[in-house]
């Protein structure tokens, strides 16, 4: 029998021999004393479905466990061991049982069943899986603030694929895109989520045993509230002003945690959120307080010391957090700057130990919150913000690293974190790859093979026997490295088309437009030849679902604005040597292009997200106008300075 493609992988497999065909009906039975409504039936669906598609259908029963056509049984089972999510599936000549002691046991079993029901079809090879996971928790967050809001209908996919990864926790980031009915003015142009979207999605979620926490961050990254007319004395600073560098601007984004009112206002946004979440925890953000210090809190630091001040005002949220009835998670960077304060943290609370490049130090700043007894998650990210395609070296080790470290220091949880910075262009399709490889290494490091992720995520997400599909998505975030430049949280696939107008000074993407003098022609060329090759291979797949047509619609709209930016660079190169007609002709074919570009990623916008293009791809519109006018923003000399840790690769 040829291997099986199954991630996250069990612990242990081993075939003993035969196979077992499921009959054309055949009966499912579950205990009877699994909770109804939000396990047995969700979970008789799920196994259904699976089986439907091999050509059976199961008839669920409970109650005795004797049937003439009994096929598949699932049990609790006392003498499992008490591991939460431990499981034991044995596949014989006479059906399939699924052991385990509790419900998060049996969920995990049940995924494994559908993966390999969608593998083998309805003749199962025999055989005794031996499996749990090495954390307890183990999550997926979503950024839904940047600039693309995922519909219900998105989300509720999303939550079904990441489910048969054995994913039990969801969050979607959040600074002011929840519909808050105070603050319609801030969140209006940008669309939002609705609390009745919440509830019918936390509803699935626990029916999928996914805990979906909410998301509120509740310290720094309030940009768009604090520029709300009534809101803006809470903040810190009352205007923008330099970065560390010099080259952007940092706008108001951080509370002043000594103005009167800034209690009052976190109150009113749990107030009106938590209500429509069913989860015990709570994530309030905190991190990347930068203004702290700079404004109406300056003689309170001087005095105090700005982490004195910052743990002040976190434990403050704690108490609001816990008077709701929640436990309080917040990201640990800012309390990593004073290690001597971590052994002051509210016990109850938990750290999100986040970091995103291929060396981050987990493993020193997981021992520190060991040491202190802190409970703690490691959360490495996807690195597909800022690439359009994704940076799958980068994320690959990080995702692998961020396991290695939470396991040696007894971390509770993992969470895959997915940012949207720039505007959130890259879609979810380019994603996958990299949730899955973390519920993988999440789940069981020791069992991973990376060679299996096309061939699941082909089965399972793109509904692509040929693969190309996933070959092409896996491939693409690579490409990048042919461009031989190498930068923190970004590609230059990413960044030259989406870099902002320089007078704005924005933040992110604000080097893209310097590249074109810093990597040769002949690297560019050899990038694009990357993108094009692997678009070919895409369009040949063969997609078996309209969920898989989207998805590859999605890669292919990021591979054309990825061209885009080698096409760009190359203009900007033919200016730079006063190459009049090149870049005349190539002016003319991007703006073409761009525009085209434009128009099919509108129209493919509302089958997946909320609202309008309008603050997720407005780059679309200022590189039509760089070609119009026919100038670089920065001259060659201007644009090798390096400002920031970049460097060309070896």
């Amino acid at each position: 029998m040829k291997a099986l493609n199954l991630l996250p992988a069990p612990r242990s497999l081993r075939l003993t021999g035969g196979s077992f065909t499921l009959p054309a009906r055949g009966v499912l039975h579950l205990d009877a004393a699994l909770p109804r409504d939000t396990v047995l039936l969700p979970l008789a669906g799920r196994l259904q479905s699976a089986a439907q598609g091999a050509g059976v259908a199961l008839e669920l029963v409970t109650g005795p466990a004797k049937h003439p056509r009994l096929a598949v049984r699932a049990v609790l089972n006392r003498s499992i061991s008490a591991h939460a999510e431990r499981y034991a599936l044995t596949i014989s000549r006479r059906g399939v049982l699924i052991q385990c002691h509790t419900v998060g046991g049996l969920r995990a079993g049940v995924a494994t069943l559908r993966q390999m029901l969608r593998e083998c079809g309805c003749r199962l090879p025999c055989l005794v899986i031996r499996d749990h996971p090495d954390f307890p928790r183990r999550g997926v967050m979503l950024d839904v603030s940047r600039g693309r809001v995922p519909k219900l209908e998105t989300l509720l996919d999303l939550v079904e694929q990441l489910a048969d990864f054995k994913i039990n926790e969801l969050q979607l980031y959040t600074e002011h895109t929840f519909a808050y009915r105070k603050y319609e003015s801030v969140w209006r142009d940008w669309s939002a989520l609705t609390g009745e979207e919440m509830l019918k999605l936390d509803a699935r979620c626990r029916q999928l045993g996914i805990d979906l926490v909410p998301n509120q961050n509740s310290f720094g990254h309030l940009r768009h509230f604090l520029e709300h007319h009534r809101l803006r004395d809470l903040a810190e600073v009352s205007a923008p002003y330099e970065g560390s560098t010099g080259d952007f601007l940092r706008f108001p984004t951080t509370l002043a945690p000594n103005h009167p009112g800034t209690l009052g206002f976190i109150r009113e946004l749990y107030d009106e959120l938590l209500p429509h979440f069913s989860s015990r925890h709570f994530n309030v953000g905190c991190d990347e307080t930068w203004d702290l210090g700079r404004g109406r809190s300056r003689k309170l630091c001087e005095s105090r010391g700005k982490g004195r001040v910052y743990l002040d005002f976190l434990k403050s949220i704690h108490r609001e957090v816990t008077a709701r009835g929640r436990r309080m998670m917040f990201w640990g960077d800012i309390i990593l700057h004073h290690p001597e304060l971590i052994p002051e943290l509210p016990p109850d609370s938990i750290a999100l130990n986040w970091g995103y490049e291929a060396n981050h130090p987990f493993d020193e700043e997981a021992r520190l919150f060991a040491k202190s007894k802190v409970p703690f998650y490691v959360c490495p990210g996807t690195s597909t913000w800022m690439t359009l395609l994704g940076r799958h070296d980068t994320g690959f080790a990080n995702l692998r690293r961020a396991a290695e470290a939470g396991r040696k220091h007894g971390a509770i949880g993992y969470l895959n974190t997915d940012w949207g910075d720039g505007g959130h262009p890259q879609p979810l399709a380019v994603s996958y790859a990299p949730y899955l490889l973390g519920a993988s290494v999440s789940w069981c490091a020791a069992s991973f093979d990376e060679a299996q992720l096309a061939a699941v995520l082909s089965r399972d997400v793109f509904h692509d026997s040929t693969q190309r599909i996933a070959r092409a998505a896996i491939a693409l975030g690579f490409a990048h490295r042919t461009f031989r430049y190498l930068e923190s949280n970004v590609t230059p696939y990413g960044a030259v088309i989406a870099a902002p107008p320089p007078a704005t000074r924005e933040l992110f993407c604000r080097s893209g437009l310097k590249y074109y003098a810093r990597i040769p022609e002949k690297n560019i060329h050899a990038a694009l030849a990357k993108l094009e090759k692997q678009r070919a291979v895409m369009q040949r797949g063969q997609p078996a679902t309209p969920e898989g047509q989207v998805l590859r619609t999605e890669l292919e709209l990021a591979t054309r604005m990825a061209v885009q930016s080698c096409q760009i660079m190359l203009w900007q190169q033919a200016l730079a040597a006063g190459k009049v007609v090149s870049a005349r002709s190539l002016a003319t074919r991007g703006i073409r292009e761009l525009r085209e570009i434009d128009s099919d990623f509108k129209a493919y916008w509302p089958l997946r997200n909320k609202g309008t293009t309008a603050k997720c791809s407005p780059f679309l519109q200022w590189r039509m106008d760089d070609y119009r006018r026919g100038i670089l923003h920065f001259p060659p000399e201007a644009a090798r300075v390096l400002v920031n840790k970049t460097y060309v690769a070896e």
